[in-house]
């Protein structure tokens, strides 16, 4: 599905669900939510932050589901929340706008990239550490909570995002074949339960930042979370 957002403003303009886009393989599933007494309560939140003069990002929460349809999912990297920077989150999980300097974590992530691949970092500023080549190739870069407040960080966790993005897991999960789930850190490895592991590849290490990149007992520098993926689509291509 083509990407209509990158004209859209830096912060989120509307608390309307039919003013984000997705694919149209995600469209009963976000519908339901946005129905039910969770999705209504977090509208109505959403409604009254705007209405009080907050700045919330990114300017689209579900961009993950329209640039990465469900049929198209080969990959799955869940982030937490997105970035709290005025211009960093652009509605994928450790994916920050184009020119926008590369955040602790993401340079860790290409670091580990290179070394396991061989792969070289994007340059900068363009591409930079846009990860939209990545999400429209398969690649569901999804935070478990989807919007925040400027310069707030986890501000809007537990305000229902995650009843939507728990339900977005199960359906990958249920529906797919063969997908790999990289889970790095405690929080992302949390949703390991949501995950059937009889028919998909679950990886899990230490979060990328630098607090805990190195640290024992699995740390995400030498994961080789990326050679495994690619071997175990490899194995199952159809």
């Amino acid at each position: 599905m083509p990407d209509t957002t990158a004209a859209a403003p830096a912060q989120l303009q509307s608390a309307e669900p039919r003013d984000w886009l997705v694919a149209p393989g995600w469209q009963t599933l976000a519908d339901h939510f946005f129905e039910s007494p969770t999705g209504l309560q977090l509208l109505a939140f959403l409604r009254l932050r705007l209405a009080g003069g907050a700045t919330i990002f990114p300017p689209q929460p579900l961009r993950a589901l329209a640039l990465t349809a469900p049929e198209s999912v080969r990959v799955v990297i869940l982030g937490q929340d997105p970035y709290h920077g005025r211009g960093q989150a652009e509605g994928l999980a450790f994916s920050v706008a184009p020119g926008v300097a590369l955040p602790p974590s993401l340079r860790n992530i290409f670091k580990e990239l290179q070394r396991d691949l061989g792969e070289p970092a994007p340059p900068f500023p363009a591409p930079g550490g846009s990860l939209v080549r990545w999400a429209r190739h398969g690649v569901l870069l999804l935070n478990t909570c989807l919007t925040v407040e400027e310069g707030q960080p986890a501000s809007h966790a537990g305000k229902g995002w995650e009843v939507l993005t728990d339900a977005i897991i199960r359906q990958v999960s249920d529906h797919s074949e063969h997908v790999v789930f990289m889970l790095w850190g405690n929080h992302a490895q949390s949703k390991r339960a949501l995950i059937d592991a009889s028919r998909h590849l679950i990886l899990c290490a230490n979060h990328p930042s630098p607090l805990s990149a190195l640290r024992p007992p699995s740390p995400f520098i030498g994961c080789g979370h990326f050679s495994q993926a690619r071997d175990w689509r490899e194995r199952h291509q159809k």
